[in-house]
């Protein structure tokens, strides 16, 4: 009797739609599909706000050429004027920084900083969380108004900017929260993505804020995180001709 009470306490747990977890690779597929852009080309002017305790904040202004399916972006400075005309070509795995005073293209890297903001070169390219990172644990959690999936991954790979990453996944499958991690466990900084747009069937955050949770200062005794927030306006998904993702554009552009 007591078997069968159980057999059928499970039966109808299982009919009353108690659900299990998610399948996490699928998920993480979709959370990359939403913010990519395979299909088409991808523009947008960017506000890159750098906040420093105590030194104030510094503002760069940005347009972004990306074309996901080739892995392929541009990014040209477009102020403060001691910076106008410098621009990051990345073309697969290479990339390079021009300098429009020397006229010299510098190889550089995704991990790099970003104008010595806190955002990295990789945070402007495609979301592959899917490829990039294998799936290591998640539970449930609320996050302000969203309950979210937190989702904890580690890299398969040394060409992402951080080996392990955490993010929290809302119930329309957007990332609103990741914290980045070293190997040894230590976080490095967090960031909040609390609104995106939507751009036809694809979706861009509004704002951005990361904080390092390295770097900042001590003022009046309270460790103050040093900030970027990073604002996206006018996104299109017009084709963009081939000659975009070019050195000899960025030089052209760039005089």
């Amino acid at each position: 009797m007591k078997r069968a009470a159980i057999s059928f306490f499970i039966a109808v747990c299982a009919l009353g739609g108690l659900s299990a977890d998610p399948d996490f690779k699928a998920m993480l597929k979709t959370v990359d599909g939403l913010v990519s852009f395979i299909d088409t080309d991808f523009s947008a002017q960017y506000s890159i706000e750098q906040s420093k305790p105590g030194e104030g904040a510094s503002l760069t202004e940005a347009v972004m050429f990306r074309r996901d399916k080739d892995s392929k972006y541009l990014i040209l400075i477009m102020s403060p004027p001691s910076d106008k005309g410098k621009g990051y070509l990345k073309i697969g795995g290479s990339m390079w920084l021009y300098d429009p005073v020397a006229r010299r293209f510098d190889f550089t890297s995704s991990k790099e900083r970003f104008q010595n903001s806190n955002a990295r070169n990789s945070d402007f390219t495609r979301s592959n969380f899917s490829g990039d990172y294998d799936f290591v644990s998640a539970k449930q959690e609320q996050l302000g108004k969203f309950p979210c999936w937190v989702i904890d991954l580690k890299a398969n790979n040394d060409e992402v900017s951080f080996p392990r990453t955490k993010i929290w996944v809302s119930d329309d499958n957007l990332v609103r929260k990741t914290e980045d991690y070293s190997l040894s466990g230590q976080l490095m900084r967090t960031t909040a993505v609390p609104t995106y747009q939507k751009v036809s069937e694809r979706y861009v955050p509004v704002m951005m804020l990361i904080v390092d949770n390295l770097r900042g200062k001590t003022i009046n005794g309270k460790f103050q995180n040093e900030t970027t927030r990073i604002t996206i306006t006018k996104p299109s998904l017009t084709k963009l001709p081939d000659t975009i993702y070019t050195q000899a554009y960025l030089e052209k552009v760039s005089k």
